[in-house]
């Protein structure tokens, strides 16, 4: 149930793509406390973007899951900051993560909602 969405104006070789949404998707489940195969990851990279009026390497994430909390998103937020970083060679003050808290009637998998 946890969805993540990275989106950055920074591209992303290829080869790397995979990888990145492995360890995106390695993140969330552990910092969720959800299993691993109700994690789905979007990557965007090469987007027309700006932070400040500039348009230096800059990353936005969406970060949605059922039942999120304060110690859950804080641990979180720290552990994408540093993985964006140094993955995408973003500055931590150049990501945006938002966070939603879902409630579960209103969140389904195969055909039927979590409520």
């Amino acid at each position: 149930m946890p969805f993540l969405k990275l989106i950055t104006n920074s591209e992303i070789d290829a080869s790397k793509k995979n990888q990145i949404l492995a360890e995106i998707s390695d993140l969330a489940a552990k910092h969720t406390h959800k299993p691993e195969r109700y994690v789905m990851v979007h990557l965007l990279d090469k987007q027309t973007m700006s932070f400040g009026g500039d348009t230096a390497p800059l990353a936005y994430l969406e970060c949605k899951s059922i039942g999120l909390d304060t110690a859950q998103v804080n641990a979180l937020a720290q552990a994408l900051n540093h993985y964006v970083s140094g993955a995408l060679g973003v500055a931590g003050e150049r990501i945006y993560i938002e966070f939603s808290n879902c409630p579960a009637e209103l969140w389904a998998w195969n055909g039927a909602t979590f409520g």
